[in-house]
């Protein structure tokens, strides 16, 4: 998997930029794909190290297997 460093929303969908090896690379999912591959957009936007590209190009949530990015708040 290769973690997502950033994402912006665009006019045709959201712009991600992510990390392959030492290159960042950016592809622009359309809303389309985001909605099918059941990607919430205003998440994506807010907390893009959430979610990472596999290796079939496709986004997904990645934070559920990182306990270090949540916080707990007592």
């Amino acid at each position: 998997m290769e973690p997502i460093l950033k994402a912006q929303k665009s006019f045709n969908g959201v712009q991600v930029s992510h990390l392959s090896g030492e290159t960042t690379h950016s592809v622009l999912f359309s809303y389309e794909n985001l909605i099918e591959m059941e990607i919430n957009v205003s998440n994506l936007l807010d907390h893009p190290e959430y979610y990472a590209v596999d290796h079939d190009g496709r986004i997904v949530r990645t934070d559920f297997c990182n306990p270090n990015l949540h916080t707990c708040d007592e």
